[in-house]
């Protein structure tokens, strides 16, 4: 085929994605605004999966004042990529190449002394909460023996990062699948827990979203049958970016969701939990092959179906899930920034990302008397 016909087609099927993710924009219903709910900001917790377990661990790192705990799926240390491309993708991961030739992760491929080093120098610059803050916080690190993409040296090392900067063993576990590869491990959704594709959730008998959840916040009461569910809704995330930034300089979708127990509704006091979804598990995010359910986009697949609304509904818990977006020939698929395609600045408090984040926190726990 000749290159300048190839060049055009390219050409056009780009800008037939622009014109469906237009549409798609266009028939949406109005986003609200997340409500402001009695909630206790220290009672705020985060999660997530791959790019969202790396984002997570820079969360509860920058903004450690605040973290209660965090679950780690399939990440590792903070600053692990050190504002390198490469680095983040052989060292910290195996994503460069789906061979994995170029893959380097090793047992100490990612340096945590010197992570440690870098995390001290940043809070003593002020550019993030001191480190201290971590000592007292609940971590669940969960990794698959079978994931090919984050391995699980990567999330020993996680471990061990938390080690150096105090946090206490008994505040830290680890779960290692057997059968897992790079996936969300659900109880019974998803693809085979040994199969890492679209939509990267695995069924392997193991509740990691209540999992999590009761390592941060202690027993969970059971869902009930037929209890009343809360709201689940679809809010405006552009308020909570900079205003010379949008959506293509900042990776940050136009809108996010929320799972809001019906209790918190009410105004009884609540707990915040943040999920950040993986590479290709954005709302917007086009898979080669479509989500079962789910149209022509990701779409809700992972906001639905990740496991953690039915605990947040029956132990008042509201549920975050702000969305990354993809940026042609810079972020493709739609990962969270832990490498520096938002700017040097994205691992502090300077980051647009973790600072939309931390706003949409400020926003949704600004209701308490």
């Amino acid at each position: 085929m000749p290159q300048s016909f190839t060049g055009r087609l390219q050409h056009l099927v780009f800008l037939l994605v622009l014109f469906v993710a237009a549409l798609h924009s266009a028939w949406a219903a109005k986003p609200e605004q997340l409500p402001a709910l009695n909630i206790d900001v220290r009672e705020t917790s985060i999660s997530g999966l791959s790019s969202g377990a790396f984002m997570s661990v820079q969360f509860q790192v920058v903004y450690s004042s605040i973290v209660k705990g965090a679950g780690i799926v399939a990440g590792g240390p903070y600053f692990c990529s050190q504002g390198s491309p490469l680095r983040a993708t052989t060292q910290c991961s195996c994503t460069l190449d789906p061979a994995h030739d170029l893959c380097s992760v090793s047992s100490n491929s990612t340096n945590v002394s010197t992570l440690v080093s870098d995390t001290r120098q940043f809070a003593a610059q002020g550019l993030i909460d001191d480190p201290a803050n971590l000592s007292r916080q609940r971590v669940l690190i969960v990794s698959g023996e079978k994931d090919e993409t984050v391995p699980p040296q990567v999330a020993a090392q996680l471990s061990d990062y938390y080690g150096q900067l105090a946090v206490r063993a008994s505040n830290r576990s680890e779960v290692r699948l057997s059968k897992a590869a790079h996936t969300m491990p659900t109880v019974n959704y998803g693809k085979d827990c040994g199969v890492a594709e679209s939509p990267y959730l695995g069924k392997c008998h193991y509740d990691t979203a209540k999992a999590i959840l009761e390592w941060v916040y202690g027993p969970l009461k059971k869902p009930q049958q037929g209890q009343a569910l809360g709201r689940f809704m679809q809010f405006d995330q552009r308020g909570y970016l900079p205003k010379d930034r949008f959506t293509w300089t900042t990776g940050m979708d136009n809108t996010g969701w929320a799972y809001i127990p019906e209790a918190c509704e009410r105004g009884e006091a609540c707990r915040l939990h943040v999920v950040l979804h993986g590479c290709r598990q954005g709302q917007s995010y086009l898979p080669l092959r479509p989500v079962s359910g789910g149209g022509l986009y990701y779409g809700t697949t992972f906001v639905r179906n990740a496991g953690y609304n039915r605990w947040a509904e029956s132990n008042r818990i509201v549920v975050l899930y702000p969305q990354a977006v993809s940026i042609p020939g810079i972020n493709p698929n739609g990962c969270w920034d832990w490498w520096g395609y938002t700017g040097a600045d994205f691992p502090t408090k300077d980051g647009v990302q973790l600072k939309a984040i931390r706003a949409m926190v400020d926003r949704i726990t600004s209701g308490r008397p």
